[in-house]
């Protein structure tokens, strides 16, 4: 459920409100990068993606189906953990199951287990014994794959793309600082064909299999923000 503005336990100085932005910021509750629909505070700069400004106090999920997830405000213990779904470390809000100790960062948790927009279909696999489009190697995290079976790209890898394409551009005080609303992804991708007609098919189906991936990693799987990613790819490439 949207809400127009909300009061959250993390900053309670002041009230959050609904925005929907295609600057990527830092999400103040998981740590992570997010982008389009958020909460905001204008006057402190704070931000929460719209899954950990409205947490579940407990969540299932169906690749675990013998865990119950409950949210923490922080890793729980001493130890360092890492989400279960992208590997990414985990140093802020997290869904954690006691029993299992496993930990899913909220939009990993949250994460569509189909995308789907007509053309492409893309599935969500705890696993995968193909090789990914971004890193060339089988395993690792969860992945999204298309029905089609060709294309596979980790969450793990998205994350990571993104990190390395937009590192600098995150934490930025003022959206103006920005060079274009998403940076370049260009050459990002492993794909190699000889012949060139079915490359550029190749490039553009992975295309659109990136940018539902990376509109749902982000927090925010809308056409919206899917068109926008994409049209950057295109002209990247």
């Amino acid at each position: 459920m949207k809400y127009t503005e909300i009061s959250h336990f993390s900053h309670p100085q002041h009230k959050l409100k609904f925005e929907y932005s295609e600057f990527p910021f830092k999400c103040d509750g998981c740590k992570e990068v997010g982008i389009g629909s958020r909460y905001k505070c204008t006057m402190c700069d704070f931000d929460l993606h719209m899954h950990c400004a409205i947490p579940a106090p407990t969540i299932f999920h169906s690749f675990y189906t013998k865990c119950s997830f409950q949210f923490f405000s922080r890793p729980p213990g001493d130890k360092p953990r890492f989400c279960n779904a992208c590997e990414r470390d985990v140093t802020g809000f997290v869904y954690h199951c006691k029993d299992c100790g496993f930990d899913l960062h909220p939009c990993c948790a949250k994460l569509p287990m189909v995308l789907n927009d007509g053309e492409i279909k893309l599935y969500l696999y705890r696993k995968v014994s193909a090789s990914c489009l971004k890193c060339g190697r089988k395993g690792r995290s969860w992945t999204y794959r298309s029905s089609c079976k060709k294309y596979n790209l980790h969450v793990a890898c998205v994350k990571d793309m993104l990190m390395e394409n937009w590192q600098g551009y995150i934490g930025e005080k003022s959206a103006r600082k920005f060079h274009s609303r998403i940076p370049s992804l260009k050459n990002t991708l492993l794909i190699h064909n000889k012949r060139k007609s079915k490359a550029k098919i190749g490039w553009e189906m992975a295309a659109l299999a990136l940018q539902f991936v990376i509109s749902a990693v982000l927090g925010d799987p809308t056409t919206l923000i899917a068109g926008v990613i994409g049209s950057m790819i295109s002209k990247a490439w």
